[in-house]
């Protein structure tokens, strides 16, 4: 068989820039950093280079119409990957303005050249390329431009990007003579914007493709990759598991078929209040060197939930402090969805984590700005769980505290929840009592009976018992089941 070439990659530096471009930006090409003021065009131009002087690249960052040197500087201050001693030997900054005023884009072309050979940098950001496009007198001419920069960048070995502001064409003339386009927008849903970043093209080379979320931090940019092109194949092939994971509620394994099936999902339905937090929590204390636990979270902070578990007699705080057992939390706001599914994949790969409670599973739902895409995200998700073996128990809210039905809070989720114990408030005698019931387990039988249970005290949450005496349970207004006096009057033999 012919050997397939590899081409080589300049990694970006950037956090998951690097996994949707499968590596980085193919060296010696030319690719375009679009997108609209404000994006975060200069931002990323300047991280690419402060990364590739950090492996001991040289990077030129050249400026046409935009803010000054002093300025630029000043900015990336504020930046973590901005390092000063880089300047200006592996780093250096000039204005090719000048050069493209008196002598247009022959003579900015020579500037380039000049400084790329004479600084020997092997990789060159060129900022404001609408300027250099304003000045050409045609297409042909600015194409032209494109192409010298093309033979030069081959002649140097120099990967070149160049930054520009998209001016709404349905193809611009250089888009189909680059190696790369990369896109990044800032999109309005509603009250709130999101950034994303799309990688339009790259050439000779396969990339993650749709729209990937990212922030400007105190890092720089930082790409969350979307979960389902990230993970669409799992990162290690599934496997059947046949073992079973204490729920650590007495009686509730039974019902079970003898806890929960290893490597599986199951999802804790019902109302506020009801709960599904004290369920996890018995679940998560359950963790051991051999098991580590992963309390991922977003109602209650790190404290509350000690000082809660400890109140049911569970010592959350130790196994904390033994390692057994993380707690991530959090709050509530315009988080990302695909970070927020991030943050709990890296969690789960760095303690090799294999009980998982989530708490709950409306803080990503509030977190999309997709609803559409929602049903496929968690399929993904679940997928990638159940192949790093992680035995998980989530909590879904049901919107009505009473009620015969169960109404699960996204479509398309009860097919992803391989087991179901649904919780739920029933009055009788003018009191509200609790009710648990084992609806599905996947390919194991369970007692899906009716059972009382209670929150009390040191014990926790703790089956009470079959609920007897009464009938239309699942109404939530149960009536007391009639006593049987023997046959209707008239009713008998001949």
């Amino acid at each position: 068989m012919a050997e397939v070439n590899t081409i080589e990659r300049v990694p970006s530096g950037v956090p998951g820039l690097d996994t949707v471009l499968k590596g980085g930006f193919p060296r010696g090409g030319i690719h375009i950093l679009q997108g609209v003021p404000g994006a975060g065009k200069t931002t990323l131009g300047n991280q690419i280079c402060y990364h590739h002087a950090a492996t001991g690249g040289r990077a030129l960052y050249v400026t046409l119409l935009s803010e000054t040197h002093a300025r630029m500087l000043l900015h990336l201050g504020t930046m973590r990957f901005f390092d000063a001693a880089r300047l200006p030997d592996q780093v250096a900054y000039i204005s090719g303005f000048g050069a493209l005023q008196g002598e247009g884009l022959p003579g900015l072309v020579t500037l380039l050249r000049r400084e790329v050979a004479a600084r020997k940098a092997t990789v060159l950001v060129l900022d404001g390329l609408v300027a250099a496009e304003d000045r050409a007198a045609s297409d042909t001419e600015f194409k032209t431009f494109i192409q010298e920069l093309q033979t030069q960048a081959g002649l140097h070995g120099c990967t070149v990007f160049l930054l520009t502001t998209a001016k709404g064409q349905a193809v611009p003339p250089e888009h189909t003579m680059v190696d790369g386009i990369v896109e990044l927008t800032d999109v309005r849903f509603g009250s709130r914007t999101e950034r994303g970043l799309f990688v339009n093209k790259l050439r000779g080379s396969d990339y993650l493709p749709g729209r990937h979320p990212f922030r400007i931090t105190e890092e720089g940019l930082v790409v969350y990759p979307r979960v389902e092109a990230a993970f669409r194949v799992t990162t290690r092939p599934d496997e059947a598991r046949s073992g079973r994971l204490s729920t650590g509620v007495e009686g509730l394994d039974a019902m079970l078929g003898g806890g929960l099936p290893e490597g599986t999902v199951t999802g804790v339905l019902g109302p506020s209040g009801i709960g599904k937090t004290t369920l996890g929590l018995h679940y998560a204390c359950g963790s051991s060197a051999a098991e580590p636990g992963l309390f991922f979270g977003f109602y209650e902070t790190p404290p509350r939930l000690v000082q809660q578990a400890a109140s049911l007699g569970l010592d959350l705080g130790g196994a904390v402090d033994r390692g057994e057992v993380e707690i991530l939390w959090q709050p509530q706001g315009e988080n990302l969805q695909d970070a927020l599914a991030h943050r709990l994949l890296d969690a789960l790969g760095r303690r090799g984590v294999r009980r998982l409670f989530l708490d709950g599973l409306g803080g990503f739902t509030e977190s999309s700005v997709e609803p559409g895409r929602l049903s496929r995200f968690f399929s993904v998700l679940v997928n990638e769980m159940r192949a790093r073996g992680v035995t998980a128990l989530y909590t879904m809210e049901t919107r009505d505290v009473v009620g015969p039905g169960i109404e699960l809070p996204v479509s398309g989720v009860s097919s992803l929840v391989e087991n179901l114990i649904a919780l739920r408030y029933v009055e009788r005698h003018a009191r509200s009592r609790r009710l648990l019931s084992v609806v599905k387990v996947r390919g194991s039988g369970f007692d899906p009976g009716l059972r009382e249970f209670v929150l009390e005290g040191r014990r926790g949450l703790s089956l009470a018992g079959a609920f007897e005496g009464a009938q239309e349970l699942l109404s939530g207004f149960a009536r007391d089941r009639p006593a049987w006096d023997g046959p209707p009057s008239g009713a008998g033999g001949q």
